[in-house]
């Protein structure tokens, strides 16, 4: 059975499109298994060059709409893409169907396609934290195109903005988006605007008033300029202009070398997470003993919280 098979093997058997040992590699990856540095070894050389797209919004703005209209356009292209729609519950077993995305059943037999569900985990930001390792593992699969797919969309939810090549913010007519969005920093994040369900009432007034929006943002001459499109995604209207702007973004990102800042941003974050839950491991191994005890000084006023952590990240990196 795959679970059996140690990492090297069933690292290749992914690489050679095997759906059960991909699903396999990505669930040791969400689990962060003992066998993930191995495999992050392995995947070094080999993490190919899949474009990574970020959907965020609202809820009921029609994400999974989307995407699956995205996966259909590529599709048609011919180029492999991968789906991961991070949840905020548990993850559903086998990657199949995503809990209520019953829109991406179309696609569920494709062999040029892999869903999976990933659960957040209490993970803010609006993405699991093994997001940046499944996405090297599918990058490895020879995926072309990854479309990440997050919960909802806050203050604190704008992380896959670093986690994509391209970030496409979906907003809808009549939900008050465009307020939301400029509250929330949204304008800033998005590389391409998306007014979906646009044939509703109130869909060419909600484009105007982002496009407004989106020249008080301040940007210099060089930079790339987001555009607003108008997408009605249960039906595809709308996803051939959509697939030519993020077309025009990744030229842009690769004649300027954005695109390279990007990723180079985006390995940076991992690795500064992965040092971070390092010290955390160690951290809990000292819990009892020297945190309390810096606790107990800084709680009596005998030592200030900066000095206490000092301490403890001494502690910690020796």
């Amino acid at each position: 059975m795959v679970r059996d098979i140690e990492a090297p093997e069933l690292v290749a058997a992914a690489r050679t499109g095997d759906v059960r040992a991909l699903a396999r590699v990505v669930s040791l990856v969400e689990d962060g298994a003992p066998q993930l540095r191995e495999i992050a070894a392995l995947l070094t050389a080999d993490s190919g060059h899949a474009y990574v797209i970020g959907l965020t919004g609202s809820p009921g703005v029609g994400k999974s709409t989307t995407t699956s209209a995205l996966v259909k356009a590529y599709r048609s292209q011919g180029l492999r893409v991968a789906v991961l729609a991070v949840d905020p519950s548990s993850p559903f077993t086998g990657g199949a169907l995503l809990g209520d995305r019953i829109r991406m059943q179309e696609h569920a037999t494709d062999p040029g396609v892999f869903i999976r569900s990933m659960a957040t985990r209490g993970h803010l930001g609006g993405l699991s934290a093994a997001t940046p390792m499944a996405l090297r593992v599918l990058g490895a699969a020879g995926f072309d195109i990854i479309l990440v797919e997050t919960v909802g969309v806050g203050q604190s939810e704008v992380e896959v903005a670093g986690t994509a090549d391209t970030t496409l913010v979906l907003l809808a007519p009549g939900m008050g988006d465009g307020i939301q969005a400029a509250k929330a920093g949204i304008l800033e994040i998005g590389d391409v605007l998306v007014v979906n369900k646009s044939d509703r009432d109130g869909a060419d007034a909600t484009a105007r008033e982002l496009r407004q929006m989106l020249t008080l943002v301040e940007r210099d001459s060089t930079e790339w300029r987001p555009p607003v499109e108008k997408l009605i995604a249960s039906t595809g209207v709308g996803i051939d202009v959509l697939v030519q702007r993020i077309a025009e973004h990744r030229e842009w990102g690769e004649s300027t070398g954005a695109l390279v800042v990007r990723r180079q941003a985006r390995a940076a974050a991992e690795v500064e997470a992965v040092a971070v839950g390092e010290l955390r491991k160690r951290l809990g191994n000292h819990r009892t003993e020297l945190l309390d005890e810096l606790a107990t000084r800084v709680a009596a006023g005998e030592l200030d919280p900066y000095r206490a952590a000092d301490e403890l990240v001494a502690a910690l990196v020796t």
